[in-house]
């Protein structure tokens, strides 16, 4: 079975905890693990955060996942600055930094972590990836 959803969210920090809880609630009917769960929802919180505190072009975002299963897929896609990606490119931050630490955080917790320009249009796309396996 493969399960697809595509959210379109207004940019606000109301709209990450919705998508977190849409998004598990999937994983969950799917079966998938409680901890490999809460890793995806950790990597789509930070994301979230991303985009809501920082993608000030636009008044909403795209969130696309895609489980099957074995994995699950996930875009969260701006309309951001001409050159989204710089914000993501920063130096790496000490540990116990309050900012800048999601990142980090989302290539220790899942698989595959891409950071991309969109392409024809303004923004970014963060891509990742966490195996049901673990």
């Amino acid at each position: 079975m493969e399960v697809v959803l595509d959210m379109i969210l207004p940019r606000d920090p109301e709209s990450a905890p919705l998508v977190r809880h849409t998004l598990d609630a999937s994983l969950r009917g799917l079966g998938v693990d409680s901890e490999v769960r809460a890793d995806i929802a950790l990597a789509l919180g930070e994301a979230c955060a991303n985009v809501i505190q920082h993608a000030a072009a636009s008044m909403e975002y795209e969130v696309r996942a895609r489980m099957d299963g074995l994995r699950c897929v996930v875009e969260v896609i701006d309309g951001g600055a001409a050159d989204a990606t710089d914000g993501w490119g920063e130096p790496e931050v000490p540990l116990h930094a309050e900012h800048g630490r999601g990142l980090r955080l989302m290539r220790a917790f899942t698989d595959d972590v891409r950071i991309m320009d969109r392409v024809r249009r303004n923004g970014a796309i963060v891509h990742f990836e966490k195996s049901f396996a673990g």
